[in-house]
C-alpha cells in the first residue's frame, strides 16, 4: 500500500481525533491522534529490537499502534468523558488486545467487553466475537482535571 492510500485509509480516525471535543456543560478536551508502524529491526549480531515509523508503505500483516493524545483545556474539571475510536475495514484490532477492552462489533450500537460480546454468522449460528469482528473502540476517562492530559493506544493489523 503506498503512502496516500495509507492517508485514505486513517482519513476518518485523523478527522475524528484532530479536534476539540465538548465534553459536559462547555468543557473541552483536545484530542489529536497519529498511526505509527511497528517494524522489527534486525541487525547483525545484536538483539532484534522494535521501532516506530512513519507510515510510508504498509502491507497485508503489518503491526499499527494507533495513539490518541487528549488535554482538558478547560478550566473545570471534565468527568466521565468518552473517546470513541472507528476501525478501518483495512485493519483489523490485533489479536492480542485484552478481552477487557470495550468495543463494538456492530458498527458502534452497542459496546462491552470484546470477551463477553458474540456475533452471529449468516447461517444464524451465535460465536463469541473476535478481535477481527471489532468496528469501535470506547474509553471512558473517569475524570480529567484542568491541563491533565495523556494518551490512548492500540495497536491493529492491516488485512
Amino acid at each position: 500500500m503506498k503512502k496516500g492510500r495509507i492517508f485514505g485509509i486513517f482519513a476518518a480516525l485523523a478527522a475524528l481525533v484532530s479536534a476539540p471535543a465538548m465534553a459536559q456543560n462547555g468543557q473541552s478536551v483536545a484530542l489529536n491522534g497519529d498511526v505509527m508502524v511497528v517494524k522489527t529491526i534486525n541487525e547483525d549480531g545484536a538483539e532484534p529490537r522494535t521501532e516506530l515509523v512513519e507510515p510510508d508503505l504498509v502491507v497485508p500483516g503489518d503491526r499499527l499502534l494507533f495513539r490518541t493524545n487528549y488535554e482538558n483545556t478547560s478550566a473545570e474539571l471534565v468527568e466521565n468523558f468518552v473517546v470513541t475510536n472507528p476501525l478501518s475495514s483495512a485493519v483489523q484490532l490485533a489479536p492480542d488486545t485484552s478481552g477487557d477492552q470495550v468495543v463494538s462489533v456492530d458498527g458502534g450500537k452497542n459496546f462491552g467487553a470484546l470477551s463477553a460480546l458474540t456475533v452471529t454468522e449468516e447461517s444464524g449460528t451465535v460465536r463469541s466475537a473476535l478481535a477481527s469482528d471489532v468496528t469501535h473502540l470506547r474509553w471512558t476517562l473517569a475524570s480529567l482535571e484542568p491541563g491533565e492530559s495523556g494518551q490512548i493506544t492500540f495497536y491493529a493489523i492491516v488485512r
